[in-house]
């Protein structure tokens, strides 16, 4: 706390704030500093209120050995000052006391007579003051239940007593009598019990998290996995990272092991990692280490001991060390409350959580599955697991002559063979074979630089390409192989040319990668580096000599795909030509000397030429060709991407079900081909578009996020982020908002990710997704807090101002819905001001608009001019689109300011200036027509209109006519649906006459 408080408005001032601080250190540290500078005020209150959020801060901070001294001081100064005690604090320090039972159960050093004294003194005092004993009865019964004995006795004394204003709420004590019941083995009513919480009728502060955690596997033996499922998504995100629930995270661990999920409970425990460091209670501390040794014990049995692990502090573990670790202190703790006890309840239930078997053996919990071998980081994999890896000779010239024997066809095996060798060349005591069909060492590290360079440029890293494709160069040169030196060295020219450029700022600057300066244009340089690459290339053909045909054909596709790029890169008509022209060399060279692979991409690339420069007709013309040459004549890996170019084709014609038919055949055919061969998951990101056009998301989502792990698996995590963030963001749009929200947390916890890396705005989009997507779940506050950490952030994207804009002014509604009206005019100003400089016009006047509508509606007339002020913004947004050109994808911005006008000025009671407002939006709008999408935007407004005019102008018979007329006009036109709201107005306003 940087300044003590000097007078007590400035500590209650400081209270607050500490309040809204979540529960951990931070906020319990400020909680003990505000208590030293209360007892320095004369008066007693502030005291009293700094020690009871002291005593709070310890309760949900785990800390349980302070809480009771805490409230010992509390009710030292009852007793001696009763006085300085309002109804309200008197009601708190009872409350407490149960509050310190709790905290003396979770410590085995504090004797069961102590335990069982502090409830007699409750008891007294209870009685004393005239409250009802039903939330002592509830104590007792909590205590019989932790120490395993007379629990159905002290159940009834407990739940069959009347509920006072000192009873748990109603959400913990469901909870309570459903744990009852589901110790007594009775799974379906404690199910049954708790399904008011379950379903989100009752709640609190703990609930229904806690309730979730221990329902998981009992949902599950009942059958209800897609409830379970859910619940995990929902509960455990109350739950998380929070050290006064640490038991309720160890369920979740336990419910991902026992639905082999281990893989998502080891990322779950990562995130938790601060529970081991921060948990002093030590019977939350035992609940917590059995869920997480049941975690690691199932990760043990599957052979992945070695995997590493997130655990206590000052080392690091594996899997198997962390659960020897883990084992010996929860051994430890058990044996410590049964000793206190003088029972074994706590070790017999440890065990029966250790010796539960799995449920289910696999359950989809969330949208990125993720296994035990994709857990340490290792390199990246080649080939789909799904495909069963070509049997590879075991004598090494052998396996290198079938290497260069598939390459030279350009077959999708050649990069297994390429793979293994790569192995065997880097292992200690490698010989290379002396034997001239073998040729020299530098041959082959020259070949498998060759093949590593290509996976480089796969994954568009053409810098790391094209000095590998250079050093191969050398190494060619080296053994004598100029062919090959001139084909490495073609490869690296298109390769340099292909390297964007330089946009980002240097790491550690501070600042955002920059586009190009106003003014710049980068395309010219990247025109002329792939026109000088060409030109390059056509030097070095003519000066090489002994090429093989297939080098020839590869050079020769080489100097075409310079010059494709080129023409995608420009966009000009004039670069077709040219590039028709190449790829016909390669086509008749292929042709000439039977190079099927060459002949194919040639053909590929006629296709795509044709595509680029707009004439769709004769693309599909060439991609027909092909893909009946390549049924005809082979080869058969290249179907896949034909058809896959195909679809394309289609999707650019509107032409949806033919596209997902040509891409359900690519994906296929595509199984019998390594994945990064053939791009597979180009097809499944394909394929979801088509999905999506067909009306089918819940499909597309599922190839979303295969296309994200197919390119993970390879090492593309760009683009793999990039399709989860579009699967989330369609996850969102589905309403599957945990869904969302456990996908983008699984990402954002990654390592490159939380670094910011591969790149700061897609980490920033995944945050965005993520923000709306907790406003969607109902967790404002964790969404306000992201989306102004966001809205400061892009505040300096000097490249990028649009996005500023609308972040800034979702910021700004989220704020207005938490009634912060001043800090959402700031945020919205924001908006504005980068709004001028790159127009965002739609989802300004969507912001502002819903500005306007909060303040009215929460403040009355007192909020009109800040309303309206906002509404004069919108007006001016509209202006700005419309002398623009702009035409809004919804609603018209200037019918809905109009409807806006009128419902503001309704809010606050200004019905005349609403009814006109309204009757401007209806001119705006137009009399619907019988295809008109503005129909139920008409009807609306009709409606609203009638109700001013009828129920609070109390003008009836206009209203009534007004009804009458647009019901008769709506149903003429077929529009029966938008009539039911006007008729049971008017209706009503009969009824009143």
């Amino acid at each position: 706390m940087p300044t003590a408080p000097q007078t007590t408005d400035e500590l209650y001032e400081a209270l607050q704030a500490n309040q809204r601080r979540p529960y951990g250190r931070t906020r319990t540290v400020t909680a003990e500093e505000l208590v030293d500078a209360a007892e320095r005020f004369e008066e007693t209150l502030p005291l009293v209120r700094a020690l009871l959020e002291l005593q709070e801060a310890y309760t949900y901070g785990s800390e349980p050995r302070k809480s009771p001294v805490v409230f010992a001081r509390l009710l030292t100064l009852f007793d001696e000052q009763p006085d300085a005690f309002d109804e309200n604090l008197r009601h708190l320090v009872f409350w407490r006391f149960k509050w310190v039972a709790a905290a003396l159960r979770a410590l085995p050093e504090i004797p069961l007579t102590s335990l069982r004294q502090w409830l007699t003194e409750m008891r007294e005092r209870y009685e004393k003051a005239g409250l009802g004993l039903q939330p002592y009865y509830g104590q007792a019964y909590r205590l019989a239940a932790h120490v395993g004995e007379d629990e159905a006795l002290a159940f009834e004394l407990w739940a069959g007593r009347t509920r006072t204003r000192l009873s748990d709420c109603e959400a913990c004590e469901i909870g309570e009598r459903a744990l009852y019941h589901l110790a007594a083995g009775d799974d379906e009513r404690a199910l049954g019990t708790w399904e008011p919480v379950l379903a989100g009728k009752e709640s609190c502060q703990e609930e229904p998290a806690r309730s979730i955690a221990h329902a998981l596997l009992p949902l599950l033996r009942a059958g209800h996995t897609d409830r379970a499922r859910e619940l995990h998504l929902a509960g455990y995100r109350g739950c998380r990272r929070n050290p006064s629930m640490p038991g309720e995270v160890g369920r979740h661990l336990e419910f991902c092991a026992l639905t082999g999920n281990e893989a998502r409970g080891l990322e779950l425990l990562a995130e938790n990692r601060n529970l081991f460091d921060e948990v002093d209670s030590p019977l939350e501390l035992l609940d917590f280490l059995t869920g997480v040794e049941v975690l690691l014990r199932r990760v043990e049995q599957l052979g992945h001991g070695e995997l590493p692990a997130a655990g206590f502090p000052g080392r690091t573990w594996t899997v198997g060390g962390l659960r020897a670790e883990v084992h010996g202190r929860a051994d430890d703790l058990a044996a410590r409350f049964d000793a206190r006890n003088g029972t074994t309840a706590h070790t017999e239930r440890r065990s029966t959580r250790l010796d539960r078997a799995p449920l289910l053996e696999a359950l989809e919990l969330t949208l990125r599955t993720r296994h035990l071998d994709e857990v340490a980081p290792a390199a990246p994999v080649v080939a789909p697991a799904a495909r069963t890896a070509p049997d590879l000779p075991e004598p090494l010239p052998e396996l290198i002559a079938r290497a260069r024997a598939l390459d030279e066809r350009g077959h999708p095996d050649a990069r297994a063979c390429w793979t293994e060798l790569r192995t065997r060349v880097t292992a200690r005591g490698y010989t290379h074979p002396d034997e001239p069909a073998v040729g020299p060492l530098a041959r082959l590290r020259a070949d498998l630089l060759a093949d590593e360079a290509s996976r480089l440029g796969e994954r568009d890293d053409f810098t790391g390409a094209a000095a590998l494709y250079e050093e191969a160069a050398g190494l060619y040169d080296d053994a004598g192989t100029p062919a090959h030196a001139a084909l490495a060295r073609a490869h690296a020219l298109l390769a340099t040319a292909e390297i964007p450029p330089r946009t980002s700022a240097p790491a550690g600057s501070g600042t955002t990668p920059q586009g190009p300066a106003d003014g710049a244009d980068d395309t010219p340089a990247e025109v002329a580096a792939l026109t000088a690459a060409h030109a390059a290339m056509v030097r070095l053909h003519a000066e090489s000599s002994g090429l093989a045909p297939y080098q020839e054909a590869r050079l020769l596709r080489l100097r075409a795909t310079a010059l494709g790029l080129r023409l995608q890169a420009s966009g000009s008509d004039g670069h077709v030509a040219a590039v028709l022209d190449e790829i016909g060399l390669l086509h008749d060279f292929a042709t000439r000397h039977d190079v099927p692979g060459q002949i194919a991409g040639a053909l590929i690339l006629r296709a795509s030429t044709f595509a680029i420069s707009g004439d769709l007709p004769a693309a599909v013309a060439e991609t027909d060709a092909l893909l009946d040459r390549l049924n005809a004549h082979g080869p058969a890996w290249h179907l896949p991407r034909a058809l896959g170019l195909r679809a394309r084709l289609r999707l650019g014609a509107q032409d949806a079900e033919g596209a997902h038919a040509d891409l359900g055949e690519a994906l296929r055919l595509a199984a019998d081909w390594p994945a990064d061969a053939v791009d597979t998951a180009r097809l499944h990101a394909d394929l979801a578009e088509a999905c999506l056009r067909l009306g089918r998301p819940d499909e597309a989502l599922r190839h979303l996020t295969r296309s994200a792990e197919l390119n993970l698996r390879r090492g593309d995590r760009f683009d793999a982020y990039c399709a989860y963030s579009n699967a989330a963001t369609l996850s969102l749009d589905l309403g599957r908002v945990e869904d969302c929200i456990a996908l983008l947390d699984s990402l954002l916890a990654e390592p490159d990710i939380a670094a910011g890396e591969p790149n700061d705005r897609l980490v920033a989009q995944l945050r965005l997704t993520r923000a709306r997507a907790l406003r969607a779940g109902e967790d404002l506050k964790a969404a306000t807090a992201e989306f102004l950490a966001l809205a400061a952030e892009s505040a300096g994207w000097d490249d990028d101002p649009g996005s500023h804009a609308v972040i800034a002014a979702e910021t700004a509604v989220l704020l207005a819905e938490a009634d912060e009206f001043g800090r959402a005019r700031e945020a919205a100003d924001q908006a504005l001001a980068a709004h001028a400089r790159d127009p965002r016009h739609e989802a300004l006047s969507n912001c502002l608009r819903e500005l306007a509508r909060l303040q009215a509606r929460q403040q009355g007339a007192d909020g009109l001019a800040g309303a309206l002020a906002f509404l004069a913004d919108a007006g001016r947004v509209a202006d700005g689109a419309r002398t623009a050109g702009y035409e809004a994808h919804g609603r018209s911005l200037d019918s809905a300011l109009a409807y806006e006008y009128g419902r503001v000025h309704a809010y606050a009671d200004a019905y005349e200036e609403a009814l006109a407002a309204l009757e401007k939006a209806l001119a705006l709008l137009g009399e619907p027509g019988p295809d008109s999408d503005r129909a139920g935007e008409w009807a609306e407004c009709v409606r609203f209109a009638a109700a001013m005019e009828g129920i609070y102008l109390e003008r009836p018979a206009p209203a009534l006519a007004r009804l009458d007329a647009a019901v008769s006009r709506l149903t003429a036109l077929g529009h029966t649906d938008e009539t039911e709201p006007l008729t049971s107005l008017a209706d009503r306003l009969r009824d009143e006459e």
